[in-house]
């Protein structure tokens, strides 16, 4: 039965990768790497570390492993100056009502920082678990992450789906052997094609949960 709801961040709660996204990019273009918004939105999810590796090869820049801490950090400063980040609508709602139900966690590459002041904001005291990008090895499109969750949560696989918006997050779900639900927030349905189900948009993916709690209510 299903016993636990886990979620992305970025894209699936709060619309905050058009931020992240003018972030990279003005970093890129500072050292020499231009990238795309495009660029940014197919490795979203990954943490930053592993993401920016994977950017700047794929845009034939060429960064000295002792440079990533300062271009980080330089990457969260520019993103906390111009960042307006909002909840996408009925979310808050929707996952209040869920929580009656349901355990949930958050499973991001985001710094935790971030995430915690985004949960704190937006969604006090409904997320059980918190997985930052900083507290696994390897993360997204690795599974790490989101075994750690059902690690965390104490339960089985069997038990749980993931919401997921990036492919990077999709792979990452699958390979942890999870049912994945997909939301093509930023990129277009077929990238999201390995999930099991693919969503039209955010009031689809409310009316989906709904669905599910409604079920959990009737079996219970």
């Amino acid at each position: 039965m299903l016993s636990s709801l886990i979620f992305d961040m970025d894209g699936v709660l709060v619309d905050s990768m058009p931020y992240h996204a003018e972030a990279w990019m003005q970093v890129s273009r500072e050292i020499g790497a231009n990238v795309t918004s495009e660029d940014i939105y197919e490795i979203e999810g990954a943490n930053h570390r592993l993401g920016l590796q994977w950017l700047f090869e794929k845009a034939g820049g060429n960064i000295d492993s002792d440079q990533y801490d300062r271009i980080l950090q330089r990457k969260v400063d520019i993103f906390t100056s111009i960042a307006d980040v909002k909840p996408f609508n009925g979310m808050a709602d929707c996952l209040k009502a869920m929580k009656n139900n349901f355990r949930l966690a958050v499973v991001t590459g985001s710094e935790r920082v971030t995430v915690e002041s985004f949960m704190d904001q937006f969604f006090p005291g409904i997320f059980d678990v918190i997985v930052s990008g900083e507290d696994v090895h390897y993360g997204k499109p690795y599974p790490e992450p989101y075994l750690k969750a059902v690690e965390l949560l104490g339960i089985e696989k069997e038990e749980c789906l993931v919401v997921e918006n990036a492919p990077m997050g999709v792979e990452s779900a699958k390979r942890a052997g999870l049912y994945c639900v997909g939301v093509p927030t930023y990129v277009s349905p077929d990238k999201l094609s390995q999930a099991d189900i693919v969503l039209k948009d955010h009031a689809s993916l409310t009316d989906y949960l709904y669905t599910h709690l409604n079920n959990c209510s009737h079996n219970s």
